[in-house]
């Protein structure tokens, strides 16, 4: 091993030169281009094969923000695998590529000699055929290396037992990429206080029964229970606009109600809670959904009401609520839960005209009457794997070529794919112009690991997530800044227990916490600006 290496590690642009200087010289460039998660014995006789070939050789990694092999991949990140590879004496320069292929970079070093691995030889995959062919069209040649010991850096990764050290180091990686701090994430935090939010959807009752267990009941083996006490909240999108003004933003539900006592209590809260409210007296009762729990199991949900699905001149008149609340708003949330707000006719009706009026629009849905394939045009999508899998009817290819079919299925722009326990995945577009090529292009992803030290319930993670990444979108922080602001929001959420509003303040304290955004990010040393080292013409032994 090379203990003096970091001189190897290189810009696009430091790697041009030096490839030209070396060509100069009269030496032959080598490259190998790939992943390289977990450098094995299987990279190190491939890299010793490669090297052979020539006089320098080049190697070319995929950033962490290209690789599309599963959520929590890359295992390492993108600056400790370039260190891997520069460590290697064989090694002659290392380059982290960022682009989504490695057409740009091979066109750029114009290797003599492109090394593959011999899985490649007979393959048919289009993006190694246009690698292949653009080598070969400047004067290059493509060998494939010899694959007597196969190893997979997948199963490796997966063999290895948890290391908070390397989680920590990816997550200051992903923060030093995209440029997330606490002091940036604060100012995000400040700036929701300017916000208009409408939130749009059914005002559901979460009813909690806390239980004690008395025994196994005599006249059958079910379990016997005693009521303690319950606790009741305003749940649906009533709790979304509830995150939303916890948060600190001006806060307007529409939601459609019934006359009843739950309806009472709903409003009675949204108003303590500062959320103004525009309501149509249309449903027959308030959906209620109670749970029967023990401690902080739960052990039973009944759902009392249905969907009830808005008739004509319903569905007319919730149109123009809408569309006046929405005169003036920053900010439109949909919430979905399946009981016949939302149809597919209203959206196509409003969502026209809402898309001209309103900055940001977000979606989320829940429950197997809902379709987030009606939301178009939006600025962010918020599922869970599996509710974007079912929407699809996709259960078999990977997480990312179904994301894209989303998006392109959508016309959406962002997509934050809730993973439970893993975290989350953003996805979002190359260009967010229609018009160019990258609008259709490979997704730009990044994998957030869950920040939950403890589960207590689940019940409203999702819309503190919802919530705090589109209002971080709507001030400008971008997909990344707000996808981490969701995290935080869902994690704070998740250890409660009942459907209670994230507060500003609590996030902030949070944002203290979090190791990641108090020590300066991991930065690989920057290249040599002075004349490169001589490159060897000698074959390693």
């Amino acid at each position: 091993m090379n203990r003096d290496f970091h001189h190897k590690i290189v810009t696009p642009t430091h790697l041009v030169r030096d490839v030209q200087e070396a060509r100069r010289r009269g030496l032959t460039i080598v490259q190998c281009h790939g992943c390289f998660d977990i450098v094995h014995p299987g990279h190190i006789r491939y890299l010793e094969f490669a090297r052979r070939q020539g006089d320098m050789l080049v190697v070319t990694l995929t950033g962490d923000s290209e690789i599309t092999k599963g959520p929590d991949k890359p295992y390492i990140p993108q600056e400790l695998r370039a260190e891997n590879l520069a460590a290697l004496e064989f090694v002659d320069r290392v380059c982290i590529d960022h682009a989504p292929t490695a057409e740009a970079i091979l066109r750029a070093v114009r290797p003599e000699v492109y090394v593959k691995g011999r899985e490649y030889e007979f393959s048919r995959n289009p993006g190694f055929l246009r690698e292949r062919e653009l080598v070969e069209r400047q004067g290059g040649r493509v060998i494939f290396s010899s694959g007597d010991v196969v190893f997979s850096s997948t199963q490796l990764a997966q063999a290895m037992p948890y290391d908070g050290d390397l989680e920590r180091h990816r997550l200051q990686s992903i923060c030093g990429r995209h440029g997330i701090d606490e002091s940036r994430l604060a100012n995000i935090l400040d700036d929701f206080r300017g916000l208009r939010v409408v939130v749009a959807g059914d005002t559901i009752l979460d009813r909690y029964i806390f239980c004690d267990v008395i025994d196994v009941a005599s006249e059958s083996p079910l379990m016997s229970l005693a009521q303690l006490g319950e606790q009741c909240y305003a749940g649906g999108a009533a709790i979304v606009a509830r995150h939303s003004a916890a948060m600190g933003a001006q806060t307007l539900l529409v939601s459609p109600v019934a006359a009843d006592e739950a309806t009472t209590y709903a409003e009675n809260v949204l108003a303590a809670e500062g959320v103004e409210t525009r309501t149509l007296a249309i449903r027959r009762e308030l959906v209620e959904k109670t749970r029967y729990l023990v401690d902080e199991t739960k052990l039973l949900k009944v759902e009392h009401g249905k969907p009830e699905p808005l008739d004509s001149a319903a569905e007319q008149r919730f149109a123009g609520l809408l569309e006046e609340a929405a005169e003036g708003a920053d900010v439109l949330i949909f919430c979905d839960f399946g009981y016949g707000m939302l149809t597919r006719s209203l959206l196509e009706r409003v969502l026209p005209n809402l898309r001209r009026k309103v900055g940001t629009i977000a979606a989320d849905v829940s429950g197997p009457h809902a379709n987030l394939l009606h939301f178009r045009q939006v600025d962010l999508l918020c599922p869970s794997e599996r509710e974007m899998r079912s929407m699809l009817h996709d259960f078999e290819h990977g997480l990312a070529p179904v994301a894209w079919n989303l998006l392109n299925e959508t016309q959406a722009r962002h997509l934050l794919v809730t993973l439970d326990k893993k975290g989350l995945v953003a996805f979002e577009r190359r260009s967010q112009n229609p018009r160019v090529a990258d609008w259709g292009g490979r997704l730009k992803s990044e994998h957030l690991p869950s920040f939950a030290d403890r589960t207590v319930d689940r019940l409203g993670c999702g819309d503190a997530l919802l919530t705090a990444s589109t209002l971080a979108l709507a001030v400008g922080g971008g997909l990344n800044s707000a996808a981490y602001l969701g995290n935080i929001a869902a994690a704070i959420e998740i250890a409660r227990l009942g459907n209670i509003p994230v507060e500003a303040d609590v996030l902030r304290r949070q944002l203290r916490r979090r190791p990641e955004l108090q020590r300066e990010p991991y930065k690989t040393r920057p290249p040599s600006r002075t004349a490169p080292p001589p490159v060897s013409g000698c074959v390693p032994r």
